[in-house]
């Protein structure tokens, strides 16, 4: 293509777009911009939006705040994000669990799951966190095999913490105990995983799974000890770190973060900001704070964050599906 030919296609695209679009996308973000989290200050998630923020901030010379709405299985920040106006300057963080949950299911968040590009428009993805398991030192457990023996000896006395019913970190534990052939008691904790700390300290909960961010305080304190992480291969910086595959072959599980905007966002508005995403995590300092968290770059285009989430919904949704036919169970 020449460069004229080039210029005529790109008048093109600029007449193709609404009267202001183009020196909308242009300008922006020429205020703050709001990024609405739905889980808890110290998650996985919470760690990894305010490192992405704090990039955005420097490429778009505007500061970008992340607000924590955690709450209802993610239903109140899902809910505030879809109502804001679409322009731009009130983004979304979608977390795994929010594309997995069933809507309407009895304990389950009533205004899920996210269905792209119905609810969101899609602008690209932040990271993937593979789930770690660890277990409280005075449980005595001190590997994945243990904490299956154990839990074969006592089923449904062990407990474990999640942050939240429906949530990824409950999915992964579901999936666990079914090829496990286990069955433990959930301990749901809103505050995060924090707030799970003093009972797995004192063995009154036996295990926890999450993302490393959120149990790193623990860890390196001795609260407790890491036994698996559900990544498919041993990661770089957790070598002596088993995975779950290596006792259940194929396991894999994780939590991903991708970022939304309301839909009715500019097109123009979304490219820009989707590029501009790219480039703030596209850092080696970046990779490297977010590999010490335990989670990884994966970029996408819109298309593609599409694509990724629907192939997770064929995945996790009979595991949700489950999940809600027992709470139903329950509920009679």
């Amino acid at each position: 293509m020449t460069r004229w030919s080039r210029a005529i296609a790109l008048a093109a695209m600029v007449a193709a777009l609404p009267s202001g679009t183009w020196a909308q996308s242009e300008t922006y973000p020429n205020k703050p911009v709001r990024i609405i989290v739905d889980s808890a200050a110290g998650s996985a998630t919470d760690v990894s939006a305010r490192l992405m923020a704090d990039r955005l901030t420097q490429v778009w010379g505007q500061q970008a705040i992340v607000i924590n709405q955690p709450g209802a299985g993610g239903s109140i920040a899902v809910r505030a994000a879809s109502q804001a106006a679409p322009d731009g300057y009130t983004l979304y963080v979608g977390a795994a669990s929010t594309f997995t949950a069933l809507k309407g299911a009895p304990g389950v968040a009533p205004n899920l799951p996210i269905e792209l590009p119905r609810d969101f428009s899609p602008i690209g993805f932040m990271t993937e966190q593979p789930m770690f398991i660890a277990a409280s030192p005075a449980s005595g457990i001190k590997s994945l095999p243990d904490l299956i023996a154990l839990a074969k000896q006592k089923p449904g006395e062990l407990s474990y913490a999640t942050t939240g019913r429906g949530r990824i970190t409950h999915l992964t534990m579901e999936l666990l105990q079914d090829r496990a052939g286990i069955k433990m008691q959930m301990i749901p904790y809103t505050g995060g995983p924090t707030a799970a700390m003093a009972d797995l300290a004192t063995g009154r909960v036996a295990v926890v799974l999450e993302g490393y961010s959120g149990l790193a305080g623990g860890l390196t304190s001795g609260v407790i000890k890491g036994i698996a992480v559900a990544s498919h291969q041993r990661l770089d910086d957790f070598k002596d770190l088993p995975t779950v595959a290596e006792t259940l072959p194929g396991f894999f599980a994780g939590g991903w973060n991708v970022l939304l905007a309301p839909v009715g966002t500019p097109d123009a508005v979304i490219q820009k900001a989707s590029i501009d995403l790219r480039k703030a995590l596209d850092e080696a300092e970046v990779k490297t704070k977010l590999g010490a968290l335990g989670a990884y770059l994966h970029p996408m285009t819109p298309a593609e964050v599409v694509a990724f989430a629907e192939e997770q919904q064929r995945t996790w949704r009979p595991v949700a599906g489950r999940i809600a036919k027992q709470a139903a169970e329950q509920s009679k």
